[in-house]
């Protein structure tokens, strides 16, 4: 019987564990100078908590945006407690850590995407949020560092 390394599998984990201490240092400290983050999840993930009407919203996934006002961030070994605000609406997420298919902070130019085999060919760059904080975008799964210029104005 053969074996072989899962470097795909080992990436997604290295990646996933940069983001976790990327949150940890942001819930420690704060965010510090103009640092923030688009992080696109799966709803649909069965760890994942977020108000019903939100779920019903974004029946697939959802892109929030951690900015100028996040509560209560709490980093776990699986996943992150946040508080955004939803339309004047704070609401409480829970998001596993392998929930999130993007994580981008465009201040720096950084973004890490997790696509699947199945993504059809041509569009791999992901969708820049909306003003609201929240927007759908592409199904993704496999590790890749990702282009900034989509999410430039």
């Amino acid at each position: 019987m053969s074996r072989s390394i899962d470097y795909g599998n080992l990436m997604h984990q290295a990646m996933r564990g940069l983001i976790q201490q990327v949150l940890q240092d942001v819930a420690d400290n704060g965010l510090p100078g103009a640092h923030h983050f688009f992080i696109t999840f799966d709803t649909t993930h069965p760890a994942a908590e977020l108000a019903d009407w939100l779920r019903e919203r974004y029946p697939h996934e959802m892109t929030v945006v951690m900015q100028h006002w996040y509560d209560n961030l709490s980093v776990e070994d699986d996943g992150f407690h946040v508080t955004l605000n939803f339309g004047d609406q704070p609401e409480p997420l829970y998001v596993p850590f392998d929930a999130i298919k993007t994580f981008v902070d465009p201040s720096v130019e950084f973004g890490l995407r997790f696509e699947s085999a199945e993504e059809e060919d041509g569009d791999d760059e992901p969708h820049p949020p909306e003003d609201d904080g929240t927007d759908q975008v592409e199904e993704t799964h496999d590790a890749e560092v990702v282009s900034l210029d989509s999410f430039r104005k």
